[in-house]
């Protein structure tokens, strides 16, 4: 057997994530986001886009060869603008009271 079917799997056996991230709520800052684009222009000519690889709750997608960023229900992990080497995402966290409110903690 070689190593590569040693490996853990990305997620164990038996636990969905979409459905533990569906008891966590997100509430909404109308025409407050607190996560955007800066220019979309340079997510253009970004050929790995780690933003959409890297977010937990898939708020950054690719639609259409172009990246579109969806802000309800962001976990404010921050992991977007730490892998964005072109420093493209402008980042604060949400006005007390808004953003993800965890069910569990």
């Amino acid at each position: 057997m070689s190593a590569a079917n040693n490996a853990p799997a990305a997620t164990p056996p038996g636990i969905n994530v979409e459905e533990k991230l569906f008891q966590n709520r997100y509430r909404v800052d109308p025409g407050r986001s607190h996560i955007r684009i800066k220019d979309p222009v340079a997510c253009d000519g970004c050929a790995p886009k780690p933003c959409v690889v890297c977010c937990p709750a898939g708020a950054w997608r690719l639609e259409e060869g172009k990246v579109d960023l969806v802000v309800d229900g962001c976990l404010e992990c921050g992991s977007c603008r730490i892998v964005c080497d072109r420093d493209n995402v402008d980042w604060n966290y949400p006005r007390g009271g808004f953003g993800i409110l965890f069910k569990f903690g």
